[in-house]
């Protein structure tokens, strides 16, 4: 846990204007994007500390895919039933804004504005997916 880190205190349900949304699993938490760039953006987040992407290793393949059910499981949760018009991902270093590692899950991906097709463009220099 790191106290000045926002996605743990998320995690942790430190912070009340931030609410989560019915996860099956008990190591992650999932939330609502504050700026949403689909209809449906999501954030699934290990309750634990983890660095960024940057830090996933082999072992951590699990998670990732458990990451994704999770995702997957929100969206259908929500009334969002075409998983093959979903973008999931990570955000490269530098260009993740806060260092706990979280997977976007955006959907529907074919309405994604002019200004997210470019930020969540499918395996960029900035946005692996």
């Amino acid at each position: 846990y790191d106290g000045k880190c926002v996605f743990c205190r998320i995690a942790r349900r430190e912070e009340p204007g931030t609410a989560l949304l019915p996860c099956e699993d008990e190591d992650l938490v999932c939330f609502r994007d504050i700026k949403p760039g689909a209809p449906h953006h999501y954030l699934v987040v290990p309750v634990k500390h983890m660095g960024n992407c940057k830090t996933l290793k082999t072992e951590h393949i699990p998670l990732v895919k458990r990451m994704m059910e999770v995702g997957k499981a929100v969206l259908q949760k929500n009334n969002f039933n075409d998983l093959n018009d979903v973008r999931m991902g990570f955000h490269w270093p530098p260009f993740c804004s806060i260092a706990h590692l979280h997977l976007h899950v955006l959907a529907p991906a074919s309405q994604l504005g002019f200004f997210s097709r470019i930020y969540y463009r499918i395996n960029s220099y900035w946005f692996i997916t």
